[in-house]
């Protein structure tokens, strides 16, 4: 055998093994658990598990799906979590070769490990924990300092990643941010969040536009510091801040100020800085809260409309991060045309009306992934570029 698939039986051997660990991110994020401790144990009868219950796919097989102490039924997502992981690990170890391509193959497998137990954790609880996204991020940037030193080629490098992070976070909450204002019939928020969010976001879309997106973010965070000193939500008009920033491109495109290009650019960049540092803050003031509590929370308090949950914005900013500005817009292309039809056939159906958007961003990650230099070569000779 060729050290190629030597490597890529070990990666899909690594996958089955750290899919066995994902079940555990699954199981523990949403109720605020410790990841470590107490060790893996039965969910229904807390006996702890042996070594010979904790083989992949083979221990769920042999015992049959069930529990070897209780007979409690074991769910087959748990092989089946197993199996994609050990799938995708081989898969990114062929098509991105360890020994040509560095750490960038392992920051890959990472991302994938993110997706899947993020998706699979929106699908149970409509969440995407932060534990996961944050931290996910800054995973992504430290990849691309590893893969700009390694000049892994088709990965970002530490600039491309933190470009990635802060542009995929803002384009996915300026659609959360129009598309709510459009819910709420573009009135006025009647629940703003105070120091930061959500109107900080707005500011920063408009400021960033005309100053850039280090003076976008200065400025949300000047916003939050009054809030912080008035200790209440100091309003800032969305009319101003989004009808501004949709005046701002019409200026842009007529060659006013820094151009359109320029000023899309600062302020989707600004947004997704914005967003992060507000989701850093939020993170922090409630961590160790259980997606339970959180529900029950947020059941009492008040909100406004939202297009999207914001752990979304956090999802795609880690998806920047690892794969690029280029690769994370073939994603959301995929992952909202994906959705769209989703929720028309959930209406047509007669369900729900909420749509999960997290595990169609990663859909969109992964075809992008594996075919995005493809795809985005082919959209350039098409345009002769």
């Amino acid at each position: 055998m060729t050290p190629d698939v030597l490597l890529v039986i070990f990666a899909a051997l690594l996958g089955l093994l750290v899919g066995s660990f994902s079940n555990v991110l699954i199981w523990r994020l949403p109720r605020g658990e410790s990841i470590a401790f107490p060790p893996s144990h039965c969910p229904n009868c807390d006996h702890r598990l042996g070594v010979t219950d904790l083989v992949p796919v083979l221990s769920w097989l042999s015992l049959g799906g069930k529990c070897r102490y209780c007979r409690a039924p074991i769910k087959a997502r748990y092989p089946v979590v197993e199996l994609l992981t050990g799938l995708g690990y081989g898969v990114i170890a062929a098509l991105f070769p360890p020994l040509v391509v560095g750490w960038g193959a392992l920051g890959l497998m990472v991302l994938f490990t993110i997706l899947l137990v993020g998706s699979a954790i929106d699908l149970d609880t409509y969440t995407i924990p932060d534990e996961l996204t944050l931290p996910g991020t800054a995973l992504g940037i430290l990849f691309g300092f590893l893969n700009g030193r390694a000049g892994a080629e088709g990965l970002p490098d530490l600039a491309g990643a933190v470009q990635g992070a802060l542009l995929g976070a803002g384009l996915v909450v300026a659609i959360n941010q129009f598309g709510s204002w459009v819910l709420r019939r573009f009135r006025e928020r009647s629940f703003p969040e105070s120091p930061i969010g959500y109107q900080q976001i707005s500011l920063a879309l408009l400021a960033g536009a005309w100053l850039g997106p280090w003076w976008g973010l200065g400025a949300a965070l000047l916003s939050a510091a009054v809030n912080g000193a008035a200790r209440r939500a100091v309003r800032v008009p969305e009319l101003l801040t989004l009808g501004g920033l949709l005046v701002s491109v019409v200026l842009g495109s007529a060659g006013y100020g820094p151009g359109m290009i320029l000023m899309v650019q600062g302020a989707l960049a600004a947004a997704g800085a914005t967003s992060l540092v507000a989701g850093v803050y939020w993170w922090l003031k409630y961590r160790g809260r259980s997606a339970d509590e959180g529900a029950d929370e947020g059941a009492d308090e008040p909100a406004d409309a939202s297009a999207m949950g914001f752990g979304d914005v956090k999802l795609a900013a880690v998806i920047g991060a690892f794969l690029g500005w280029e690769r994370l817009l073939l994603t959301l292309v995929v992952a909202v045309f994906a959705g769209a039809l989703f929720g028309v056939a959930q209406l047509a159906m007669k369900r729900e009306n909420r749509v999960k958007f997290g595990p169609f961003l990663a859909v969109g990650a992964l075809v992008a992934m594996i075919w995005g230099a493809q795809i985005i070569q082919g959209y350039r000779d098409g345009l002769g570029l």
